[in-house]
């Protein structure tokens, strides 16, 4: 679910490293949000990144 439905763009895994370089995983989740755009005229639900939002790829209804 926590993936933009236009760009794909979705979580990224990584290492938190400690002050004494200790390494455990961590996830960094991307600013989805579940707005109401139009598609093929119609108005649809969408998990869109607000990447997407601001850069205008999507027609909010």
């Amino acid at each position: 679910m926590a993936k933009c439905a236009i760009c794909e763009k979705g979580v990224h895994f990584g290492n938190n490293v400690s002050h004494s370089h200790r390494r455990s995983n961590r996830a960094w989740k991307s600013n989805i949000k579940r707005v109401s755009c139009k598609v093929n005229g119609v108005p649809q639900k969408l998990y869109v990144c607000t990447s997407c939002l601001k850069s205008g790829k999507v027609e909010r209804a």
